[in-house]
């Protein structure tokens, strides 16, 4: 098997959360995904239990890459602020355990949200770049979807960091509210060198995460187990609406 990076092929890669408690529970919520055939995972490490443990963390970590093979995996400990589980470490501690992941594991990206302050932002991206691991600069409103241009913002403020990818998931009012995300990502297509994840959450924003592949989305998730956020759909699904999308736009979605 080849291994697909974030922005090396034509249509969007299907990501698959991992979002189980104990490292068994990880490891069977693993099984069951493959099985699905997903291009990537994500293990949102925000909800797994022994998480103040750097070695546990590190453990599982090389577990999941030893088991998922070619598959890339990218390493997400979400802020309570941008969503994610309560968690009982700081964030100068989520920056050290990060390092840690870089270092000691074979993990192609880790997420890095742009919240964080730039010196730690800094400092990850020195670590990253040391030992190889692929940064994602994200964002996250699960209150509203802001402007066009703060969207754009965003994603340019991922590349000015010297991030590898730039991820934008807000959450819509309206429908109004998803072109707006859909235009915000044809636009930072045009602008930015490099790859973009965006969506847009929940009931309204499903079509988003169908076809945002169309407007310049390198990534999107999908429920292999468990869903990590709102509005995922099935990786069967998104598999049928993107072979759709691929017969009839002459194999190029974006």
């Amino acid at each position: 098997m080849t291994k697909k990076m974030i922005g090396t092929t034509n249509t969007p890669l299907i990501c698959t959360p991992l979002v189980g408690v104990s490292a068994e529970q990880i490891m069977a919520e693993l099984e069951q995904v493959l099985a699905k055939k997903p291009d990537a995972l994500e293990w949102r490490a925000d909800f797994f239990a022994e998480l103040a443990d750097q070695a546990a963390v590190v453990a599982v970590a090389t577990r999941i890459k030893t088991r998922a093979a070619e598959l890339p995996l990218i390493f997400t400990v979400r802020s309570v602020r941008e969503g994610g589980n309560p968690i009982p470490l700081d964030e100068a501690a989520v920056l050290a355990l990060c390092a840690a992941v870089c270092e000691q594991t074979d993990v192609e990206y880790v997420d890095c949200e742009l919240s964080q302050s730039p010196e730690h932002i800094a400092c990850l991206r020195q670590d990253a770049e040391r030992y190889g691991t692929k940064l994602i600069g994200s964002f996250h409103d699960f209150n509203r979807t802001p402007t066009l241009e703060e969207l754009v913002g965003k994603m340019e403020e991922a590349q000015r960091h010297g991030l590898d990818v730039a991820k934008v998931a807000v959450m819509p009012q309206t429908l109004e509210d998803v072109l707006t995300l859909l235009r915000a990502t044809l636009e930072g297509k045009r602008r930015l060198d490099i790859p973009l994840i965006t969506m847009s959450m929940g009931k309204y924003g499903v079509v988003s995460r169908l076809v945002g592949g169309v407007f310049g989305s390198s990534l999107g998730f999908a429920v292999g187990a468990s869903a990590s956020a709102p509005g995922q759909v099935p990786v069967e699904d998104f598999r049928a609406v993107l072979e759709i999308i691929e017969r009839s736009m002459g194999g190029n979605a974006q």
